[in-house]
């Protein structure tokens, strides 16, 4: 299993009887590390997310073919299964932008499976990794601007 992004986010659940958003595991409010796995072998996608206080799994979510990833902000996105709507409440836009590119990769990729379409997984591939390193360059000159 390869990661094909990381992000910093506090990752969220809409609780339907506050009609809040509240952290995953109560108590557990802060950034975690958010990668998104794809297992090569099968062709499987899943979004992982430790604490960076405890290093503790907040998360672990198979990406399933047809799940309706919505970016409600440029830096809080959600999506939904049949329990519950997780969010994610980024670091940065940057940060939003890197995982989102994943996610629509993953996304894409597994509603083309059907197909057997392996150049337009290639081709997304491609596209995919070319915008990460733009927003990486772009990401690591400013920092390097603020020293």
């Amino acid at each position: 299993m390869q990661s094909i992004c990381q992000a910093r986010a506090s990752v969220m659940v809409y609780d339907d009887t506050s009609k809040k958003w509240v952290p995953i595991k109560p108590g557990q409010q802060g950034f975690s590390r958010i990668n998104i796995y794809h297992n090569t072998a099968n062709n499987t996608f899943r979004v992982v997310g430790v604490k960076l206080q405890d290093q503790q799994v907040v998360i672990n979510y198979s990406i399933v073919k047809g799940l309706k990833y919505n970016q409600a902000t440029p830096t809080f996105h959600q999506w939904r299964d049949a329990r519950q709507v997780y969010g994610l409440n980024f670091a940065s836009k940057e940060e939003a932008t890197t995982f989102s590119n994943a996610m629509l990769f993953a996304l894409n990729v597994l509603s083309a499976q059907d197909g057997g379409q392996c150049n337009t997984n290639t081709t997304l591939l491609n596209l995919f990794l070319k915008e990460t390193l733009v927003i990486a360059h772009n990401l690591c000159h400013r920092e390097l601007g603020s020293i």
